[in-house]
């Protein structure tokens, strides 16, 4: 079967692969679950894998599958799994177990092991291919009226952890009721962190630098969310207009905004960080200042990465009301799709396109024709 692969440690060797087709037996137990890979989604992390920034093949072999954004239709389960049925549209999750005791008791997005096992990855195949096998437990399904936007599950499960974390380290407070939140960053993470805390009925403020008008303003105020240019306000100055802000999640991938969030973020307020960034940036702060509003404010920072199946499931729900609550929203963040595994390279070139690419993802199978 075909698949889109790298040599890691190779810059810009992503090709087209042959592997042989998986079987359900790869999984003892009887516990696997073949899955017919519809869509998958590409993002930066695809991109810095292919210019050798990270990543590495499964042990013994000399390349990895890229694509963690799946989304495919059930063909064949083991005599073990009860579950999940063939015909069923699914999701599989991201990260496999290390051997941390996070790991051990299914959070091995929280794992404390320095090597992670990551399918598309880092030491796991992705799942852009044309099948996939994997054990039952890390297989989410998803309704058949979700199909157009299941691609979305995985990088919404993301937003979807950092935020359930923030409620729940919250919980400290007894009577925390967030009324208003700031996003930062107006990227596919960012608006789909905006969507999540518009669907738990927070009045929410998105940054970006960019001005408008464009594609993503206009999603932000079908939420009933508001777009902030820094360019034109500041984030100190939009915190006492919009402010105070309850919780802020951090999606920019711009470590010194960091610390401008910490200063603005409210009393009692929690700050979500998900950007990962491996650069060297250096720059003053005010520490003292920072220092003594968190210390008198209450406040916490917590980072987030990666999600477990929890917050999947959490993905599909939220994408479920959100179909009820701003029909066809969702879909309209898929704004470039590209057909087949050999067009693989016209995938990439989405990578580079800039920022009229939303989120782009290829069609390795049509959909259905009944789910369209």
């Amino acid at each position: 079967m075909k698949a889109i692969a790298v040599r890691p440690g190779s810059p810009n060797s992503v090709h087209l692969a042959e592997l042989p087709l998986p079987r359900l037996e790869d999984v003892a137990g009887g516990r696997g679950v073949l899955v017919r890979v519809l869509r998958c989604g590409v993002d930066g992390t695809d991109k810095e894998i292919n210019a050798a920034e990270y990543g590495r093949a499964p042990e013994g072999e000399s390349i990895l599958v890229l694509g963690h954004e799946n989304f495919g239709q059930v063909e064949a389960v083991g005599a073990k799994v009860a579950a999940v049925h063939p015909g069923d549209f699914v999701v599989a999750t991201v990260r496999r177990p290390g051997t941390s005791l996070y790991d051990a008791i299914g959070l091995s997005d929280l794992t404390t092991d320095d090597v992670y096992l990551e399918r598309g990855i880092n030491l796991r195949h992705g799942f852009l291919t044309e099948f996939y096998v994997d054990a039952a437990d890390f297989i989410v399904t998803v309704p058949a009226r979700l199909s157009h936007a299941g691609v979305l599950v995985e990088p919404l499960s993301v937003p979807e952890k950092g935020i359930t974390q923030a409620f729940e380290i919250q919980r400290r407070l007894r009577v925390w009721h967030p009324h208003k939140a700031a996003v930062l960053g107006a990227g596919s993470i960012g608006l789909l962190a905006a969507l999540i805390l518009r669907l738990r009925g927070l009045d929410v403020t998105v940054f970006g630098q960019r001005q408008p008008p464009f594609r993503n303003v206009d999603l932000i105020e079908e939420l009933g969310g508001r777009y902030v240019s820094t360019r034109t306000m500041p984030l100190r100055e939009a915190a006492q207009v919009h402010g105070p802000f309850d919780l802020i999640f951090e999606a920019t991938g711009f470590s010194p905004l960091v610390f401008e969030a910490m200063d603005v973020l409210g009393k009692n307020g929690v700050l979500v960080l998900a950007s990962v960034t491996g650069g060297d940036r250096r720059l003053e702060i005010p520490a003292d200042r920072i220092n003594l509003g968190f210390v008198l404010g209450n406040k916490v920072a917590v980072g987030t990465v990666n999600s477990n199946r929890e917050h999947f499931e959490a993905a599909v729900d939220d994408l479920a009301l959100a179909e009820t609550r701003y029909p066809g929203w969702a879909a309209s963040l898929l704004t470039h799709r590209v057909q087949g595994l050999e067009n693989y390279r016209a995938l990439f070139d989405t990578l580079t396109m800039g920022r009229d690419v939303i989120k782009a993802y290829m069609e390795v199978a049509p959909l259905p024709d009944a789910d369209r």
